[in-house]
């Protein structure tokens, strides 16, 4: 963390006293999340940080595969970047990184042990980028199909390693969803209903967040159970507002020295409409 994103935390921090990063209201009615290493109390969760990558490999759902890195180097690379966080005050770290996107869950449970950080893995699809990490099988299987082997990850573990996924993580590109991103939110949403995980999504514009909403809602769920991933990417804030009344999360994140400003203009935006509580 620089010291342009520390001076923005301390910057927010009378806007959003009375909140925790992580509210009560996103966490699973049993109150325990699940972790690299298993279940956890929430109210053990502390400050966290809830979109982070510690390793992701750009190549392609074609061509990603683990020998194309030293999980030795990775770790001892990550590992000081995690214990200085640590000592920043933070005590839990969501890893968004998907499967076929360099997604190692048995990395970030050995880097969990060593760091004592909390890490929370992911199952799901990205299929933003212009679908360049989808596997060949996102397109020919149904959404039923597709939600089924993600469902698999959280009753089984995840590639036979006994690790579950803490939430659910897709991605979709700017309005309209293609046929394919449309399916992959749909799959969420069954995923939800199976597991109670909830469904953060890297969103390309405000429109593409509003008809996840829709797609998620048709589903009987609740907007509480869906995140708006990048929502600063969208700078009409009338639809930051309407997608957190709706009930949804909306978050400002990729917080940088150029972009410090406008969060905190996001932030009284929401604080203006008292929807801090769904920040």
């Amino acid at each position: 963390m620089n010291i342009n994103r520390r001076r923005f935390i301390r910057q927010s921090a009378s806007m959003i006293a009375g909140y925790s990063l992580l509210t009560k209201s996103l966490l699973p009615a049993n109150k325990d999340i699940m972790t690299v290493n298993g279940w956890m109390a929430a109210d053990k969760m502390g400050f966290a940080l809830t979109h982070e990558h510690i390793l992701v490999d750009f190549i392609g759902a074609d061509k990603v595969d683990p020998s194309r890195y030293s999980a030795n180097e990775v770790f001892n690379i990550a590992l000081p970047k995690l214990l200085a966080t640590k000592e920043r005050g933070c005590q839990t770290l969501m890893e968004c990184t998907p499967a076929w996107l360099g997604r190692d869950v048995k990395l970030l449970k050995r880097l969990s042990k060593a760091s004592g950080l909390n890490i929370l893995t992911n199952t799901g699809y990205y299929g933003a980028a212009g679908e360049k990490y989808l596997p060949a099988h996102a397109y020919t299987e149904t959404a039923e199909q597709i939600s089924a082997r993600w469902i698999v990850e959280w009753e089984n573990g995840i590639d036979g390693s006994g690790i579950k996924p803490g939430f659910i993580k897709s991605g979709v590109d700017k309005f309209p969803l293609s046929a394919v991103q449309a399916k992959m939110v749909e799959a969420a949403a069954l995923t939800h209903l199976a597991t109670g995980l909830t469904i953060g999504i890297h969103t390309g514009d405000g429109q593409a967040a509003i008809e996840e909403l829709r797609i998620i809602q048709s589903k009987g769920i609740s907007a509480e159970a869906w995140i708006w991933i990048h929502a600063q990417n969208e700078k009409n804030r009338e639809l930051h507002i309407r997608a957190a009344k709706s009930g949804g999360w909306v978050s400002f994140d990729g917080v940088h020295a150029d972009s410090i400003s406008e969060c905190h203009d996001f932030l009284q935006d929401m604080k203006n409409e008292n929807l801090l509580d769904h920040v």
